[in-house]
C-alpha cells in the first residue's frame, strides 16, 4: 500500500509554483490524519528548476523513461568503448539532455512560468545528473524533486533529502526486448571490430604511402646516378682519346727532338771544322 503523502507530494510538486504554499495548507487542512497533516506541512517548496523537472517528469513520463533507459544502457556499455567512441557518446548525451531540458522549459512556460537561462541550465544539469547516477535518476523520475542536482554529485546517501514525500522508488524504465539487447551488444561488438579494422587499414595505408614515397625518391636517385654515370663514361672516353693524341704527339715530338739534336751536333761540328780551317789559313 502506497504512502498517501507520496501522491499528495506529487500533486503539490507539479502544481502551480506560485500557489504551492496555499495548496500545501489546503491539503494539510483536508487530511483526516493529524500525523499526515503534519508531514504535508513539512513539505518544502521546490526550486524553480526542480519544479520544471517535476512537470516534465509527470507530463512526459514515457519520454523521460526511454531517455533514462538509454542512459543506463550507455553507462553499461561505455567500458567497452574506445576514446573516439566515448567522445561521440559524450556529444550525443549532451545533445539529448539539451533537447529534454528544452522540452521541460516549454512545458513550464506553457503553464505561464517564466524560465530564465540560468534556470534552464540548472534543468539541463539535473537531467545530466540523472543520466550518470541511478539514484539521481530515481529522484528525477519521481516528479517530487525539491532542488536541482549537480552532474558530478553522488546521491546514494542523500536521495531521500532530494525529494518530498519520502524516498523515491527506482524509475519504472521500459524493458528492452531480450533480442534487442542482444542485437545492441552484437552491434557494439561489430562496431568495435570495424573500428579496429579501420585503424589497421589506416596504419597500413600510411605505411604504404611512406613506402611509395621512399620508392619514388630511390627511383629518382637511381635515374640521376645512371644519367651521371653515362656522362662520366662519355667524359672518360673523351679523356682517353685526348690522352692517346697527347701520347702520339709526345712520341712525335720525341722523334723530332732527337733529329734536331743530331742536326745541332752536326752543325756544331761543321762550325768547329770551319773555325779550324780559318785558323790554318791565318797562320799561313
Amino acid at each position: 500500500m502506497s504512502d498517501p503523502l507520496t501522491d499528495i507530494a506529487a500533486d503539490l510538486y507539479t502544481g502551480s509554483l506560485d500557489d504551492f504554499v496555499s495548496a500545501r495548507k489546503e491539503r494539510a487542512a483536508a487530511a483526516d490524519d493529524r500525523e499526515l497533516a503534519t508531514r504535508i506541512r513539512a513539505l518544502r517548496k521546490p526550486s524553480v528548476a526542480a519544479w520544471v523537472v517535476n512537470v516534465f517528469a509527470r507530463e512526459r513520463a514515457a519520454q523521460l523513461g526511454e531517455a533514462l533507459q538509454l542512459a543506463q544502457e550507455l553507462r553499461e556499455a561505455q567500458d567497452d568503448l574506445d576514446a573516439r567512441a566515448l567522445s561521440q557518446l559524450g556529444r550525443d548525451r549532451r545533445a539529448l539532455t539539451r533537447r529534454l531540458a528544452a522540452t521541460a522549459v516549454e512545458l513550464a512556460e506553457a503553464r505561464g512560468e517564466r524560465v530564465t537561462a540560468s534556470t534552464q541550465d540548472a534543468v539541463q544539469q539535473t537531467i545530466t545528473a540523472a543520466f550518470f547516477d541511478p539514484d539521481a535518476a530515481a529522484a528525477v523520475a519521481s516528479g517530487r524533486l525539491i532542488r536541482e542536482l549537480e552532474p558530478s554529485g553522488t546521491f546514494a546517501d542523500i536521495v531521500d533529502t532530494l525529494v518530498g514525500g519520502g524516498a523515491p522508488a527506482p524509475p519504472d524504465l521500459p524493458d528492452a526486448p531480450v533480442d534487442e539487447v542482444t542485437a545492441r551488444r552484437e552491434r557494439r561488438q561489430r562496431e568495435r571490430a570495424l573500428r579496429d579494422a579501420e585503424q589497421i587499414l589506416h596504419r597500413a595505408e600510411r605505411e604504404a604511402a611512406a613506402t611509395d614515397r621512399t620508392l619514388r625518391d630511390a627511383s629518382l636517385k637511381v635515374d640521376e646516378l645512371a644519367r651521371r654515370e653515362r656522362e662520366l663514361e662519355k667524359e672518360l672516353e673523351s679523356v682517353r682519346r685526348d690522352a692517346d693524341h697527347a701520347r702520339a704527339d709526345a712520341a712525335e715530338a720525341g722523334g723530332r727532338q732527337a733529329e734536331l739534336a743530331q742536326r745541332v751536333a752536326d752543325a756544331e761540328d761543321a762550325v768547329q771544322e770551319a773555325q779550324r780551317a780559318l785558323e790554318g789559313d791565318q797562320r799561313s
